[in-house]
């Protein structure tokens, strides 16, 4: 009995619940200790995890980032006319893209940069993805602007994702965040 008390006293992943559930059930000391070895294993795989794909994102962002200062001109195909400043955006979205990739492998100003990448993704999504999508002439290229249009969407899910989870960040937009 003198085990179960330790286990019960020393851990701290398990809720109320699961030490009263431990305790009523004396004798599944056993399957208690499994609970155990169990909540706290997945917890600590699941912030490992977590890290990695912020970092494969990071990695991507600034490859991105790398491509819009490489091949502007490449870039240029999918802005429409209308915009003002041409090969300028290309450069600018490349530093933005490289800056947040910086953000997120540094884990510093993350809910910041995090919020402003989301909205600089919608604004791409509506200005320039859906416009190729609605215009496109040929069955290829609406396909491609689709893709972009879900591709964008997704990211943007995932760092609205990563930037509410940022809360040593000190940037609270409110107190829910």
């Amino acid at each position: 009995m003198n085990l179960l008390g330790d286990v019960l006293s020393n851990s701290s992943a398990l809720s109320l619940n699961d030490k009263h559930h431990i305790k009523t059930n004396e004798n599944h000391v056993f399957t208690g200790l499994i609970m155990l070895t169990l909540k706290n294993f997945t917890m600590k795989q699941y912030h490992v995890i977590s890290r990695i794909a912020i970092y494969l994102l990071a990695i991507v962002l600034i490859l991105f980032g790398y491509f819009h200062f490489t091949n502007p001109r490449d870039l240029m195909l999918y802005v429409p006319n209308s915009l003002i400043g041409g090969i300028t955006w290309a450069y600018i979205v490349g530093a933005a893209f490289i800056l947040v990739g910086l953000s997120f492998l540094t884990n510093q100003y993350v809910k910041f940069t995090g919020y402003v990448f989301a909205i600089l993704l919608i604004l791409f999504i509506l200005t320039i993805h859906l416009p190729n999508y609605l215009n496109a002439g040929s069955f290829d290229m609406k396909k491609i602007a689709l893709i972009s249009i879900l591709k964008d969407t997704a990211i943007v899910g995932f760092v609205l994702h990563i930037a509410a989870g940022a809360h040593h960040q000190h940037f609270h937009l409110e107190d829910s965040d």
